[in-house]
């Protein structure tokens, strides 16, 4: 049953990639078989060198058909960070017309069929951000993730609500649904993040902005095809990003 959300409604799944070649198409292919009307899938890849750009270019010619554009793709010249792609991503679906946008991985990590939960959820409690929680009730990790890394995601998550003094289980989440006004007023372009620690930084300026969060329970897969982008870099500017917020806001 396709869920209709009125006419004028839009809704962008925003996904950013490198050396996704392997997982782009089947995730391409999932997220435009949600019911949903009005879904539009945008890519934005960083100039991939195993060639993802160019599938999903193709992809985009094969799904973009009898006049409807359910698929487009930005191509940026250079790989500078997960926050910058997603923010380039997110202002242009904006710009385009979206009312809602999701934030969504691209290695099969985020449960696609959660997505018109998600957007229920949003359209029920009238809140600008639903996030896909690991961390309250009912929501789990891969069996797969070895306890180092288990270890470190909750450390992480609970250091940043401390400093931040936030109640968001999951502030570290990457699977997120949000409203164009609060994106709006949180105002992308003003975020100084670049890598992991967008998804901190966003969360903390939409409470800050007076916005509410509702955490929906997910079961995070781990990735079959590719390799992870966290590197040393990224964890050490998730350290210091909510502690440079947390200065910045007093």
């Amino acid at each position: 049953m396709t869920i209709n959300l009125g006419a004028g409604t839009a809704v962008t799944v925003v996904m950013p990639t490198y050396n996704e070649a392997a997982n782009l198409p089947r995730m391409a292919e999932a997220v435009l078989q949600l019911p949903l009307d009005g879904l539009h899938l945008k890519i934005v890849d960083d100039s991939s060198p195993d060639g993802t750009g160019r599938i999903a270019d193709e992809l985009a010619e094969k799904y973009n058909t009898k006049g409807r554009r359910r698929m487009s793709v930005l191509h940026r010249t250079e790989k500078d960070g997960l926050g910058r792609a997603y923010a380039a991503g997110m202002s242009l679906a904006l710009d385009e017309g979206a009312e809602y946008v999701v934030q969504m991985d691209a290695d099969g990590s985020h449960p696609v069929e959660a997505v018109p939960r998600m957007l229920g959820t949003a359209l029920a409690n009238g809140v600008g951000l639903v996030i896909g929680s690991r961390y309250v009730e009912g929501g789990s990790l891969d069996e797969d993730w070895g306890a180092h890394r288990v270890l470190l995601s909750r450390f992480a998550n609970r250091y940043a609500r401390t400093v931040l003094g936030t109640r968001i289980r999951d502030i570290t989440a990457g699977f997120n649904l949000w409203s164009a006004q609060a994106l709006r007023d949180i105002d992308l372009a003003t975020l100084d993040s670049a890598g992991y620690s967008f998804q901190v930084e966003l969360k903390y300026k939409a409470v800050r902005a007076g916005y509410s969060a509702v955490e929906i329970p997910i079961r995070f897969e781990e990735r079959t095809e590719g390799v992870s982008k966290m590197t040393l870099k990224t964890q050490l500017e998730s350290a210091v990003v909510p502690i440079r917020l947390r200065m910045k806001n007093k």
